[in-house]
């Protein structure tokens, strides 16, 4: 695999690197049963926090993708037609690839398919409503496709009505816009539902489309501030770095310091930890994407870990724990706990390497055909 270094941004390769390592960690409960509650909130926290990366920082890429599109003086429909190409030809393959395979998982298992299988197809298997625990991963997919279609749509519509107005100004009005009406979606969830439990909390509204999209839209309104106040955003990052993982860490101990449970705290959980963590996440942006320049011995296993980060999210848990869990039932206890969770990071990391060399990255290249280039010019 041919790797062209100067393309790439370390710092955001880091990002990259770190999230899915994180929601790894989180699983490797799965592996490895831990009763311990205190390791088991930690581990989870880590699997949130990886996600919320992954969130953030494609809402940042995508958000500078969408701008300079948005700025063009010619700028037609068609564009936004093919910037959503281009990300489907990014994002689909793997996952309808990966859901395949679990639907024969589960035929092979003899594990009951859920009746909202279609949902799955077309990304509305968590649109307003909890999801079936079939495809784990894939809520946060759902959340990523309307966030990228939501943004083009109103993008468009802005224009044909403002036509006259700066286009930045447009963009970061219509960024602002999502980012105020989906904290209000949660606001309207917390007055209106009970909120049971942090498992609760997780499946009826962390992973639900409709209060979640903003998420992505923090790292958007990260692309406007780099794209017009570049020199301030290089200045900061230092400062970006400190006052995010301050935010985070400090955010994440005072819960339990101050009480600030979701029995007791229902507002704060549901309208604005959410919130906080994004843009602490935010924050750190800065710093990592001038960060570019490391020693070859980190620089490669870091790009290469950012590179299959998605087929590595996409299979780590609905595919390869399952392997795991029939490795362990077939040989009961012969192997160590150490042993199987080395199998579970390296049977993720090969397999994740396998559908990206294969498969991933060779799907990824048809958008760039001349016919598919030809068509929305």
């Amino acid at each position: 695999m041919k790797i062209d270094y100067n393309e790439r941004v370390f710092g955001l390769d880091l990002m990259r690197a770190l999230a899915i390592s994180f929601v790894l960690m989180s699983h490797s409960i799965w592996v490895i049963p831990v009763n311990n509650a205190a390791i088991r909130q930690l581990f989870s926290l880590f699997g949130y926090l990886g996600v919320e990366v992954f969130f953030v920082l494609s809402g940042f890429l995508i958000g500078r993708i969408l701008l300079r599109i948005y700025k063009r003086p010619d700028l037609k429909l068609k564009d936004f037609a093919h910037f959503l190409v281009r990300r489907w030809f990014r994002t689909l393959p793997n996952y309808y690839l990966i859901l395949v395979i679990n639907i024969f998982i589960a035929i092979y298992l003899g594990t009951k398919l859920p009746n909202d299988l279609w949902q799955y197809f077309v990304f509305l298997q968590n649109l307003a409503w909890p999801m079936s625990t079939f495809f784990g991963e894939s809520w946060s997919l759902s959340i990523e496709e309307f966030a990228y279609i939501l943004g083009p749509i109103l993008l468009y519509l802005t224009l044909i009505l403002n036509r006259n107005k700066a286009k930045t100004k447009l963009f970061l009005g219509v960024t602002v816009f999502i980012i105020v009406g989906f904290t209000v979606s949660r606001l309207f969830y917390n007055s209106f539902n009970q909120v049971l439990n942090m498992t609760f909390w997780n499946t009826n509204l962390k992973a639900v489309v409709i209060y979640r999209i903003d998420a992505i839209y923090y790292g958007f309104l990260a692309a406007y501030i780099y794209e017009k106040y570049n020199k301030l955003w290089f200045n900061f990052r230092y400062y970006g770095l400190i006052i995010g993982i301050f935010l985070i860490i400090g955010l994440n101990i005072m819960i339990p310091k101050l009480g600030w449970f979701i029995e007791t705290s229902p507002l704060f959980w549901n309208v604005f930890y959410l919130s906080i963590n994004s843009i602490a996440i935010a924050f750190t942006l800065p710093y990592f994407k001038s960060k570019k320049s490391v020693p070859n011995l980190i620089l490669k296993p870091i790009t290469f870990m950012s590179i299959i980060s998605y087929a590595m999210y996409l299979i780590h848990f609905s595919v390869v724990v399952k392997i795991i869990e029939l490795i362990k039932a077939h040989y009961r206890s012969t192997f160590s706990n150490l042993f199987y969770v080395f199998i579970y990071f390296g049977l993720t990391v090969v397999l994740a390497f396998i559908v990206y060399k294969f498969y991933e990255n060779p799907m990824t290249k048809l958008r760039d055909r001349a016919e598919i280039k030809n068509y929305f010019k």
